[in-house]
């Protein structure tokens, strides 16, 4: 980029990726890679913190001086799904390709962040209003952003959610929907498949899908989880089942599940002998940016500088945007790694994107110390 040196380092940061993914930290377990990350920050000169949630789980945040107002927090998330193999969930590398549990979603972002602030702050450049959060609990609950907005509140903010690195400046909905039927227990032999709880949990399933295929394609949906009592040779008396739906920013939220709940009651109005439930455990509503702003400014700018198309994309998944942006913040999806590449037992991103992440990271740190934003 003309006028203007790398400053981040590619060795201490395949370094410090390869540390944490090697640490197992499913959602809820994030102990050992916080004490390691807070180290970490410390030896470099940052100024961490914790900030405390419950039990021996925090945030890790690095603030700016106490007098500057933070107008653009840097969010990675330091949890991981559970592993499909504890016995081989390490690191790994091919040539320029990473792999291992969490390499994509996202311990690459997280790394390139912290790489970021590192090299910002050992070139002792201006003091700017960024932060740096490093939350837990993304891939559960969403507990550490629930945390991080309950004591500060910001305008804007990255977060390093894989979108190979094209700048996501709009989210999906999400809904998490629980449903339950009840049956009639009975000896396997006399099975009645108006009785059997599995039996119309499948025929209301199946009325859910033709309803989405039909009326709204748009929406992608996920059997998340399906399973039933168990209780030996028998009939069993209920069953239960979570799914996941995924909606465009602008899909009516509450039509759809207002219609979503009238399909399951008409499927089990028509069978008087099973009784159901049926729940939305949780809505978060998507959004869409428009491509203006000073944050967006300046990351157009250093994505001019570098060579880099502009090329806008919309993020598909449930990530911590969503409650980041019923707080009243404008936040932009852009990290290292594929989505595709996420939550599967293959997960990997490339290092050089990863080093691409850092050194964009840098640059709006650089950007905001210029004055520009």
């Amino acid at each position: 980029m003309a006028n203007r040196k790398e400053i981040i380092r590619p060795k201490r940061l395949q370094k410090l990726l390869r540390k944490l993914i090697d640490i197992y930290s499913p959602s809820g377990k994030e102990e050992q890679v916080l004490a390691f990350l807070q180290n970490y920050l410390k030896k470099h000169g940052l100024p961490v913190q914790r900030q405390d949630l419950d039990g021996n789980r925090y945030n890790l945040l690095v603030l700016p001086a106490r007098e500057m107002d933070v107008q653009l927090v840097f969010i990675g998330h330091v949890d991981t799904v559970m592993a499909y193999d504890l016995e081989n969930y390490g690191y790994k590398e091919d040539g320029n390709l990473i792999m291992g549990l969490g390499s994509a979603d996202m311990k690459g972002g997280c790394a390139a962040m912290v790489e970021a602030f590192v090299a910002f702050r050992e070139n002792d450049l201006s003091p700017v209003p960024a932060a740096l959060a490093l939350v837990v609990g993304e891939e559960e609950e969403g507990d550490g952003t629930n945390r991080l907005i309950e004591e500060y509140h910001f305008p804007w903010a990255i977060i390093g959610e894989p979108t190979n690195m094209r700048p996501c400046l709009s989210h999906y909905s999400y809904l998490e929907i629980q449903i339950r039927t009840y049956g009639k227990q009975m000896h396997a032999s006399l099975a009645s498949r108006k009785q059997n709880a599995i039996e119309v949990m499948l025929h209301s399933v199946l009325q859910l899908s033709q309803y989405l295929d039909s009326k709204r394609p748009e929406v992608v949906y996920n059997i998340r989880d399906l399973f039933s009592s168990r209780t030996g040779f028998v009939v069993p008396d209920r069953s239960e089942a979570w799914l996941d739906l995924h909606l465009p920013p602008s899909s009516p939220l509450g039509e759809i599940a207002t219609d979503l709940e009238e399909v399951f009651n008409r499927s089990w109005q028509e069978n008087p002998l099973v009784n159901g439930n049926f729940r939305i455990t949780t809505i978060d509503a998507g959004y869409e940016l428009p491509a203006k702003g000073p944050i967006i400014k300046a990351l157009r700018n250093v994505y001019t500088r570098r060579g880099i198309p502009w090329e806008i994309e919309v993020f598909r998944s449930h990530s911590d945007a969503n409650q980041l942006w019923a707080a009243g913040v404008k936040p932009i999806l852009l990290g290292a790694g594929r989505l595709e590449n996420a939550h599967i037992p293959e997960e990997s991103v490339s290092f050089r994107k990863v080093c691409l992440a850092a050194s964009i990271y840098s640059d709006i740190l650089i950007e905001m110390a210029s004055k520009d934003v």
